[in-house]
Protein backbone atom coordinates (compact mmCIF):
# COMPACT_ATOMS: atom_id res chain seq x y z
CA UNK A 1 0.00 0.00 0.00
CA UNK A 2 0.83 3.08 -0.78
CA UNK A 3 0.03 6.15 1.67
CA UNK A 4 0.47 9.61 1.97
CA UNK A 5 -0.91 11.40 5.49
CA UNK A 6 -0.33 14.76 7.83
CA UNK A 7 -2.38 15.51 10.69
CA UNK A 8 -5.14 15.99 8.99
CA UNK A 9 -5.00 15.10 5.44
CA UNK A 10 -3.87 11.44 4.40
CA UNK A 11 -4.54 9.05 1.27
CA UNK A 12 -4.31 5.32 1.24
CA UNK A 13 -4.06 3.39 -2.18
CA UNK A 14 -5.87 0.06 -1.18
CA UNK A 15 -5.06 -2.06 -4.64
CA UNK A 16 -3.80 -1.07 -8.23
CA UNK A 17 -4.41 -2.95 -11.52
CA UNK A 18 -1.77 -1.51 -14.04
CA UNK A 19 -2.81 2.12 -13.85
CA UNK A 20 -5.64 2.16 -12.20
CA UNK A 21 -5.91 2.69 -8.14
CA UNK A 22 -8.26 2.35 -5.75
CA UNK A 23 -7.73 4.16 -2.99
CA UNK A 24 -9.57 6.72 0.17
CA UNK A 25 -8.76 10.48 0.96
CA UNK A 26 -9.30 10.86 4.45
CA UNK A 27 -10.17 13.92 5.78
CA UNK A 28 -11.73 15.45 8.89
CA UNK A 29 -15.35 15.82 7.30
CA UNK A 30 -14.98 11.89 5.70
CA UNK A 31 -13.78 9.36 3.83
CA UNK A 32 -13.43 10.03 0.04
CA UNK A 33 -13.32 6.45 -2.19
CA UNK A 34 -11.28 6.43 -4.85
CA UNK A 35 -11.95 6.23 -8.11
CA UNK A 36 -15.32 9.41 -7.29
CA UNK A 37 -17.52 10.84 -9.38
CA UNK A 38 -17.85 14.08 -7.87
CA UNK A 39 -21.08 15.84 -8.80
CA UNK A 40 -21.10 19.62 -9.55
CA UNK A 41 -22.77 22.10 -7.47
CA UNK A 42 -21.00 25.40 -8.68
CA UNK A 43 -23.38 27.47 -6.54
CA UNK A 44 -23.60 25.87 -3.68
CA UNK A 45 -26.45 23.42 -4.86
CA UNK A 46 -26.18 20.50 -7.15
CA UNK A 47 -29.17 21.87 -9.38
CA UNK A 48 -32.34 19.71 -9.25
CA UNK A 49 -31.27 17.82 -6.25
CA UNK A 50 -31.48 17.99 -2.26
CA UNK A 51 -28.01 17.15 -0.39
CA UNK A 52 -29.64 14.27 1.24
CA UNK A 53 -30.87 12.51 -2.81
CA UNK A 54 -26.90 13.81 -3.73
CA UNK A 55 -25.32 11.88 -0.71
CA UNK A 56 -27.99 8.91 -1.59
CA UNK A 57 -26.72 8.08 -4.47
CA UNK A 58 -23.38 7.68 -3.38
CA UNK A 59 -21.58 11.01 -3.38
CA UNK A 60 -19.01 11.59 -1.16
CA UNK A 61 -17.35 14.62 -2.27
CA UNK A 62 -19.24 17.96 -4.05
CA UNK A 63 -17.58 20.80 -5.43
CA UNK A 64 -18.11 24.47 -5.33
CA UNK A 65 -16.96 27.48 -7.07
CA UNK A 66 -14.33 30.54 -6.20
CA UNK A 67 -15.81 32.46 -9.30
CA UNK A 68 -19.43 32.12 -8.70
CA UNK A 69 -19.74 32.19 -4.72
CA UNK A 70 -17.50 35.00 -5.18
CA UNK A 71 -20.04 36.80 -7.02
CA UNK A 72 -23.31 35.80 -5.55
CA UNK A 73 -23.77 35.38 -2.14
CA UNK A 74 -20.34 36.74 -1.80
CA UNK A 75 -17.39 34.82 0.46
CA UNK A 76 -17.42 37.10 3.10
CA UNK A 77 -21.43 36.27 3.20
CA UNK A 78 -21.00 33.00 3.16
CA UNK A 79 -18.02 32.89 6.21
CA UNK A 80 -20.80 35.00 8.14
CA UNK A 81 -23.13 32.26 7.68
CA UNK A 82 -21.33 29.58 9.03
CA UNK A 83 -19.39 28.54 6.01
CA UNK A 84 -20.00 26.69 2.84
CA UNK A 85 -20.84 23.11 4.42
CA UNK A 86 -24.08 24.91 6.81
CA UNK A 87 -25.11 27.06 3.35
CA UNK A 88 -25.54 23.80 1.40
CA UNK A 89 -26.65 21.36 4.51
CA UNK A 90 -23.68 19.29 3.13
CA UNK A 91 -21.76 17.49 6.43
CA UNK A 92 -19.36 15.97 3.99
CA UNK A 93 -16.46 17.01 2.18
CA UNK A 94 -16.25 19.74 -0.33
CA UNK A 95 -13.88 21.20 -3.12
CA UNK A 96 -13.84 24.33 -4.60
CA UNK A 97 -12.61 25.25 -8.01
CA UNK A 98 -9.69 27.81 -7.68
CA UNK A 99 -11.54 30.54 -10.67
CA UNK A 100 -8.92 29.01 -13.42
CA UNK A 101 -11.46 27.70 -15.11
CA UNK A 102 -13.25 30.92 -15.82
CA UNK A 103 -10.14 32.44 -16.82
CA UNK A 104 -11.02 30.65 -20.18
CA UNK A 105 -15.05 30.50 -20.47
CA UNK A 106 -15.36 34.19 -19.39
CA UNK A 107 -12.12 35.53 -21.82
CA UNK A 108 -14.62 38.39 -22.95
CA UNK A 109 -15.09 39.52 -19.65
CA UNK A 110 -11.64 39.51 -17.96
CA UNK A 111 -8.73 41.33 -18.58
CA UNK A 112 -5.25 38.80 -17.06
CA UNK A 113 -1.67 39.87 -16.28
CA UNK A 114 0.65 38.11 -13.69
CA UNK A 115 -0.79 39.56 -11.04
CA UNK A 116 -4.01 37.68 -11.43
CA UNK A 117 -6.94 38.52 -13.51
CA UNK A 118 -9.98 41.06 -13.52
CA UNK A 119 -13.51 40.06 -14.30
CA UNK A 120 -16.31 41.68 -15.44
CA UNK A 121 -19.21 40.19 -13.38
CA UNK A 122 -21.73 38.62 -15.95
CA UNK A 123 -24.37 39.26 -13.79
CA UNK A 124 -24.09 42.59 -12.81
CA UNK A 125 -21.30 44.25 -14.68
CA UNK A 126 -18.96 44.88 -11.69
CA UNK A 127 -15.73 44.74 -11.58
CA UNK A 128 -13.77 41.68 -9.22
CA UNK A 129 -10.02 40.89 -9.01
CA UNK A 130 -8.81 37.14 -8.25
CA UNK A 131 -4.80 36.37 -7.74
CA UNK A 132 -3.61 33.49 -6.48
CA UNK A 133 -3.89 34.49 -2.96
CA UNK A 134 -7.42 36.43 -3.30
CA UNK A 135 -8.50 32.89 -5.03
CA UNK A 136 -6.97 30.99 -1.59
CA UNK A 137 -8.69 34.07 0.81
CA UNK A 138 -12.08 33.31 -0.80
CA UNK A 139 -11.82 29.29 -0.42
CA UNK A 140 -10.67 29.55 3.00
CA UNK A 141 -14.09 31.80 3.69
CA UNK A 142 -16.18 29.45 2.15
CA UNK A 143 -14.63 26.48 4.08
CA UNK A 144 -13.76 24.35 1.77
CA UNK A 145 -11.95 20.57 2.42
CA UNK A 146 -9.68 20.55 -0.89
CA UNK A 147 -8.87 23.71 -2.41
CA UNK A 148 -7.60 24.41 -5.51
CA UNK A 149 -4.48 26.59 -6.96
CA UNK A 150 -5.43 29.53 -9.10
CA UNK A 151 -4.13 28.93 -12.85
CA UNK A 152 -4.35 29.68 -16.30
CA UNK A 153 -7.09 26.86 -18.38
CA UNK A 154 -6.46 27.17 -22.03
CA UNK A 155 -9.00 26.64 -24.97
CA UNK A 156 -7.84 23.86 -27.23
CA UNK A 157 -6.88 23.82 -29.75
CA UNK A 158 -4.22 26.54 -29.06
CA UNK A 159 -0.53 26.91 -30.00
CA UNK A 160 2.46 25.60 -28.29
CA UNK A 161 3.91 29.55 -27.17
CA UNK A 162 0.08 29.55 -25.94
CA UNK A 163 -0.03 26.82 -24.27
CA UNK A 164 3.46 27.19 -22.59
CA UNK A 165 2.95 30.36 -21.68
CA UNK A 166 -0.13 29.60 -19.71
CA UNK A 167 1.87 26.53 -18.25
CA UNK A 168 4.42 28.95 -16.86
CA UNK A 169 2.02 31.43 -15.78
CA UNK A 170 -0.03 28.87 -13.83
CA UNK A 171 3.53 27.15 -12.08
CA UNK A 172 4.40 30.94 -10.59
CA UNK A 173 0.38 30.86 -9.28
CA UNK A 174 0.65 27.91 -7.85
CA UNK A 175 3.81 28.57 -5.41
CA UNK A 176 1.66 31.85 -4.93
CA UNK A 177 -1.44 29.74 -4.37
CA UNK A 178 0.70 27.33 -1.55
CA UNK A 179 2.40 29.96 0.29
CA UNK A 180 -1.22 32.28 0.63
CA UNK A 181 -3.04 28.84 1.69
CA UNK A 182 -0.57 28.40 4.49
CA UNK A 183 -1.38 25.73 7.24
CA UNK A 184 -4.69 24.98 7.55
CA UNK A 185 -5.64 22.35 9.73
CA UNK A 186 -8.37 20.15 8.41
CA UNK A 187 -8.02 21.24 4.81
CA UNK A 188 -5.72 20.47 1.89
CA UNK A 189 -4.31 21.96 -1.32
CA UNK A 190 -4.06 20.60 -4.64
CA UNK A 191 -1.85 21.63 -7.76
CA UNK A 192 -3.21 21.95 -11.19
CA UNK A 193 -0.66 20.16 -14.26
CA UNK A 194 -1.31 22.39 -17.39
CA UNK A 195 0.20 22.72 -20.78
CA UNK A 196 -2.06 22.02 -23.57
CA UNK A 197 -2.01 19.41 -25.85
CA UNK A 198 2.06 19.43 -25.49
CA UNK A 199 3.42 16.62 -23.73
CA UNK A 200 7.01 17.69 -22.90
CA UNK A 201 5.41 20.74 -21.33
CA UNK A 202 2.76 18.49 -19.48
CA UNK A 203 5.83 16.77 -18.00
CA UNK A 204 7.30 20.18 -17.39
CA UNK A 205 4.67 20.83 -15.06
CA UNK A 206 3.86 17.54 -13.08
CA UNK A 207 7.32 17.86 -12.31
CA UNK A 208 7.30 21.17 -10.93
CA UNK A 209 4.20 21.19 -9.20
CA UNK A 210 5.63 17.89 -7.80
CA UNK A 211 8.82 19.80 -6.37
CA UNK A 212 6.30 22.63 -4.90
CA UNK A 213 4.49 19.90 -2.76
CA UNK A 214 0.92 19.72 -2.62
CA UNK A 215 -1.22 17.34 -0.76
CA UNK A 216 -2.70 16.14 -4.50
CA UNK A 217 -2.52 16.69 -8.14
CA UNK A 218 -5.20 17.55 -10.79
CA UNK A 219 -4.68 17.64 -14.40
CA UNK A 220 -6.56 21.02 -15.67
CA UNK A 221 -6.95 21.95 -19.18
CA UNK A 222 -8.61 18.96 -20.70
CA UNK A 223 -12.16 18.44 -21.41
CA UNK A 224 -12.67 21.36 -23.16
CA UNK A 225 -13.75 20.83 -26.74
CA UNK A 226 -10.58 19.30 -27.58
CA UNK A 227 -11.15 15.44 -29.36
CA UNK A 228 -10.86 12.77 -26.68
CA UNK A 229 -8.43 11.22 -28.60
CA UNK A 230 -5.76 14.48 -27.23
CA UNK A 231 -7.40 14.23 -24.02
CA UNK A 232 -6.55 10.54 -23.39
CA UNK A 233 -3.18 11.11 -24.96
CA UNK A 234 -2.32 14.04 -22.47
CA UNK A 235 -3.48 11.68 -19.61
CA UNK A 236 -1.29 9.03 -20.46
CA UNK A 237 1.83 11.21 -21.02
CA UNK A 238 1.58 12.76 -17.40
CA UNK A 239 0.43 10.08 -15.56
CA UNK A 240 4.46 8.49 -14.73
CA UNK A 241 5.19 11.89 -13.26
CA UNK A 242 2.18 12.25 -11.01
CA UNK A 243 3.39 11.38 -7.18
CA UNK A 244 2.52 7.60 -6.54
CA UNK A 245 1.46 8.06 -3.06
CA UNK A 246 -0.81 11.31 -3.87
CA UNK A 247 -4.68 11.61 -5.19
CA UNK A 248 -4.77 12.07 -9.01
CA UNK A 249 -7.91 14.58 -10.03
CA UNK A 250 -9.19 14.87 -13.58
CA UNK A 251 -10.95 18.17 -13.90
CA UNK A 252 -13.89 18.54 -16.12
CA UNK A 253 -14.61 15.29 -17.21
CA UNK A 254 -18.09 14.22 -16.74
CA UNK A 255 -19.59 12.41 -19.73
CA UNK A 256 -20.43 8.82 -19.24
CA UNK A 257 -18.10 7.66 -22.42
CA UNK A 258 -14.99 9.67 -21.12
CA UNK A 259 -15.23 8.52 -16.87
CA UNK A 260 -14.95 5.22 -19.04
Amino acid sequence: MNQTANSDFSFIVHATDGAARTGEISLPRGKIRTPVFMPVGTAATVKAMQPHEVRALGADVVLGNTYHLMLRPGAERVAKLGGLHKLMNWRHPILTDSGGFQVMSLAKLRKLNENGVTFQSHIDGSKHELTPERSMEIQRLLGSDIQMQFDECVKLPCSDLEAERAMLLSLRWAERSKTAFGTQVGHAIFGINQGGAVPKLRIESAKALADIGFHGHSIGGLAVGEPQEIMLAMIESVMPYLPETKPRYLMGVGTPDDLL
